[in-house]
């Protein structure tokens, strides 16, 4: 049976180190975007951010946080915005040494949840 990207990566613990990675040194040094995260309780957001990501990667759906509509309501994300998160998340991926193809997946999966939060 192929690997799952999420086993491919190395998991839930190899996810939450992509995601420190991804909000301390690319989202958060981001004056585009790190404005959404002012009010933003960053442990509980690193800890979302890794169960949505390994769910996204195929791993198992922990995450039973709000809706991604619901979660972004009121945010008035435009496409900018979603195109740099999507951005500082491929590099986090490559920084962490994922191939492209790979990456292409993740993002992929990414990307189609773009209608239910920009805008709102």
């Amino acid at each position: 049976m192929e690997q799952t990207l999420y086993e491919k990566v190395g998991g839930e613990e190899a996810i939450a180190k992509v995601v420190d990675y991804f909000y301390s040194e690319l989202v958060l040094k981001d004056d585009t975007v790190n404005h959404f995260f002012e009010h933003t309780d960053m442990e509980k957001q690193r800890r979302h951010q890794t169960k949505f990501i390994s769910f996204a990667l195929g791993g198992p759906n922990q995450y039973s946080g709000k809706s991604m509509a619901k979660a972004h309501e009121g945010m008035n994300i435009q496409p900018a915005h979603f195109d740099a998160i999507a951005n500082h998340l491929h590099a986090a991926l490559a920084h962490f040494e994922v191939n492209e193809a790979d990456i292409d997946k993740a993002l992929s999966k990414v990307a189609s949840l773009r209608e239910d939060i920009i805008y709102k």
